[in-house]
């Protein structure tokens, strides 16, 4: 027996805030976790990118974006360019950027990748990732 804070293992029975749980049953919420994390869920992504931009690159930046989210197993559903706007406050030493507005499903697990890849991209000023619906 092992008393950790509030955590206790007694043969095969983890005791946690005063209820009993067998081993079996936690490692089957784990897997049913896991499973929950393959389906796709919709997503909106709202991102800023670089004012400077000339019209050919803003598009070509757009395609790869789309190109990465469908490389993954996703869809894209809809793309609205909502054009060049005025910043409330400087981002990067902008005071404008041409935001993009992309609808798509992917699972949640291929998401941690597009935010990682939209975080060290130098032509996406900020960006923001929401999940659509429960």
């Amino acid at each position: 027996m092992c008393y950790c804070g509030i955590v206790v293992y007694i043969t095969g029975i983890w005791y946690n805030y005063l209820k009993f749980v067998k081993e079996s049953e936690v490692a089957r919420k784990k897997v049913e976790t896991k499973v929950e994390d393959t389906k796709s869920q919709e997503y909106e992504l709202v991102y800023i990118l670089n004012p400077e931009m000339t019209d050919e690159v803003l598009e070509t930046r757009i395609n790869n974006i789309n190109q990465f989210i469908t490389g993954r197993e996703g869809i894209v559903d809809a793309v609205d360019k909502w054009g060049k706007k005025k910043l409330a406050y400087p981002i990067k030493h902008f005071l404008e950027g041409n935001y993009v507005l992309t609808k798509f499903k992917m699972s949640p697990a291929r998401c941690k990748e597009l935010e990682a890849n939209l975080r060290i991209s130098e032509d996406v000023v900020r960006h923001l990732l929401i999940k659509v619906g429960n």
